[in-house]
């Protein structure tokens, strides 16, 4: 359903059963799966805030299946020629969210209201960020990660943690894993894993990559926290000091 004063301009491409509101802005560099909601004053697929973004460029942005972007969202086309910033399936954008150039959002992840993703950051699947999140360019924030409000982040946060505050790691998102069915082992090696990590002492890049290689971890899930901190760009977001923050209620 489009909407009476939705703009849509010509080479927008759109699945089956998108429904764009009254004052939205859907440009030609937008690409909508299938059922997409657009809201009031949203702009997909608008200009990078670039100084240097040369405008004649071929980008764009791309929308997941099933997603919801609500009022005043902003998602940026791409800097790079033929490329694209993309926003998973059934993800929902709350009011105000920025989502900047070349970002990668993955699937089922919530951004709450005001929350801010600079250029070219990744966001790994079924994660959540409060709102006023700041996330700095190029980082790589892991799958099932929960970040609380108003949260600067500055460094990678990893697979299944929760962060706070300025690149603080509060502890390990065990709630989370079990909401989304996760198996007594895969949660148990992940907690030895996320203690083998950040409760021993030296280069968190090395911790890591000899508790992945001395084959004391063997679940999938262990073995990708742990392959989590051989990339990446940016250091790491470093963890509280007291186990006790893990929320393991």
């Amino acid at each position: 359903m489009i909407h009476p004063t939705a703009i849509i301009e010509p080479g927008a491409q759109l699945g089956t059963n998108c429904e764009i509101h009254a004052y939205a802005v859907v440009t030609q560099h937008a690409v909508l799966g299938d059922r997409v909601v657009v809201h009031p004053f949203a702009v997909v697929g608008g200009d990078p805030q670039y100084l240097k973004f040369d405008r004649a460029l071929a980008t764009g942005v791309r929308v997941g299946a099933g997603t919801v972007i609500r009022e005043h969202v902003t998602l940026n086309r791409s800097v790079r020629a033929g490329g694209f910033t993309t926003i998973g399936e059934n993800c929902f954008l709350m009011a105000n969210v920025h989502v900047a150039h070349d970002c990668i959002v993955g699937d089922h992840v919530v951004l709450a209201n005001n929350a801010m993703l600079a250029g070219h950051v990744e966001v790994g699947a079924h994660t959540f960020m409060g709102g006023g999140v700041g996330i700095h360019q190029y980082c790589r924030i892991g799958d099932g990660v929960m970040i609380a409000g108003n949260a600067s982040i500055t460094r990678d946060v990893p697979h299944y943690t929760m962060a706070a505050e300025r690149d603080e790691v509060i502890g390990f998102n065990v709630v989370g894993l079990r909401r989304r069915g996760f198996s007594r082992s895969a949660i148990a090696e992940l907690k030895a894993a996320f203690h083998a990590v950040y409760f021993t002492p030296g280069n968190i890049r090395t911790v890591a990559a000899t508790a992945l290689t001395d084959g004391g971890f063997t679940t999938v899930e262990a073995r990708h926290f742990l392959g989590f901190f051989a990339a990446g760009k940016r250091s790491f977001a470093r963890a509280r000091r007291s186990p006790a923050a893990e929320n393991d209620e």
